[in-house]
């Protein structure tokens, strides 16, 4: 159970802090330098947030090294990610799932995965 309640607290604070940081993104950066260009500036700083949130919630909830409790945190937290994202994308882009899912085929929304999958995969680092 700590697992989860660790997966539900991480991805918490880096949605919330995701949420700020891609709004600032796709206002200011992406009109001025481009999607990909933009997603490349902000990686940095959301894997940089990921990793202080994760080691954070790691410590304060006593999560095991153990490999299973690690999985799901990371499974649990890049779940409801990919949850609010959808969400997101439909409630303020208007995008269908089949436009949001095309989204990763292209270069931003594959590095934008990659960016995702390193957030899961914390917990087990």
């Amino acid at each position: 159970m700590t697992a989860v309640k660790a997966g539900l607290i991480y991805f918490a604070l880096v949605f919330a802090a995701g949420f700020a940081l891609g709004t600032i993104r796709v206002l200011f950066l992406m009109p001025a330098v481009g999607e990909t260009a933009a997603v490349l500036i902000e990686m940095p700083i959301m894997l940089t947030i990921s990793w202080i949130a994760c080691r954070f919630v790691v410590r304060r909830l006593a999560v095991p090294p153990v490999f299973l409790d690690r999985v799901i945190m990371g499974g649990v937290a890049f779940a409801l990610l990919m949850i609010a994202e959808i969400g997101v994308a439909w409630l303020l882009g208007r995008r269908s799932m089949s436009a949001y899912l095309a989204h990763y085929a292209t270069l931003a929304g594959g590095l934008g995965l990659a960016g995702q999958i390193a957030f899961a995969a914390f917990p087990l680092l």
